[in-house]
């Protein structure tokens, strides 16, 4: 074959067509590169995700597992102080009666706690439903059963017409019960309370509210509230275990929304919540 001779010119076409190749191959396999190593990382991602849900399902097993073991003795104790106290009361000076009362509201207490933390296990354990939730009958019934329990006290109650939305109807109902629960329960030191639970707008969106003029809180303290155990008020102020909001911000977000409050020491609190229009 003859070889063949290649002009000036031709050489410095080559190189501008090689000039115009080498970048495009070049992108191609650093796309290639990059793709490959999106892929790889996105197994890691779906296997990491796989480890998570696992290890979460045990601890949602284990923390079921150990509430509902802890009640059976918890029982004993309530039952077997309660006997001591009406049996052999008249044995015991009044020292020992009030230890014995202590002993049961400790026992009480730790039930109500576990108690909480089995419902907080299972807000998280099991399918969604999805269907249409009147949030205003279910706001309506909760505040009436709360003016049944204390019928003696003063409390004004708005509720919102119309409130309605998807969702889980069992957990939402979980998530009103809690936020009116505590608005009854720190509007208990006011004579006349008030509380309330509407809508407003926030960017086109719709957002959920309970408002009431009891305790408040202080806004420095606000990324605890919604923390398992926390409490920003002391057990001789007002009951509870501080689980109540915890559970409400796990069904909330698991509806893809999200829940924030806003307070003032002493003038009363705002939970507002979101769900996603469906």
């Amino acid at each position: 074959n003859k070889e063949t001779d290649y002009t000036e010119a031709d050489i410095r076409s080559l190189e501008a067509i090689a000039g115009h190749i080498a970048p495009v191959l070049s992108a191609r396999l650093q796309r290639k590169r990059a793709e490959e190593e999106t892929k790889k990382l996105n197994e890691e991602l779906k296997l990491r995700a796989k480890e998570l849900e696992a290890i979460n399902r045990e601890l949602e097993t284990f923390s079921y597992s150990v509430s509902h073991d802890l009640r059976a003795p918890l029982r004993s104790i309530d039952g077997f102080s309660q006997v001591l106290l009406e049996d052999y009361s008249d044995k015991l000076d009044e020292e020992g009666k009030r230890s014995l009362q202590r002993v049961r509201a400790g026992s009480q207490r730790m039930g109500q706690l576990i108690d909480d933390l089995l419902k907080l296990s299972r807000v998280t354990r099991g399918e969604m439903r999805q269907e249409l939730v009147d949030l205003s009958s279910m706001a309506k019934a909760a505040l009436t059963e709360f003016q049944k329990s204390e019928p003696e006290r003063e409390v004004e109650c708005f509720v919102a017409e119309g409130a309605v939305t998807h969702g889980d109807g069992r957990l939402l109902r979980v998530v009103l019960e809690n936020l009116l629960g505590n608005a009854w329960k720190f509007t208990v030191k006011r004579s006349q309370g008030r509380i309330e639970f509407g809508t407003t707008q926030e960017d086109g969106q719709k957002i959920y509210f309970i408002r009431d003029n009891g305790a408040g809180f202080d806004m420095s303290f606000s990324d605890k509230l919604f923390g398992a155990f926390q409490r920003l008020h002391g057990t001789n102020e007002f009951p509870g275990t501080g689980i109540g909001l915890a559970t409400v911000q796990r069904i909330i977000h698991r509806h893809g929304g999200r829940v924030w409050a806003e307070g003032v020491v002493d003038q009363g609190a705002t939970f507002y919540f979101s769900l996603p229009a469906k």
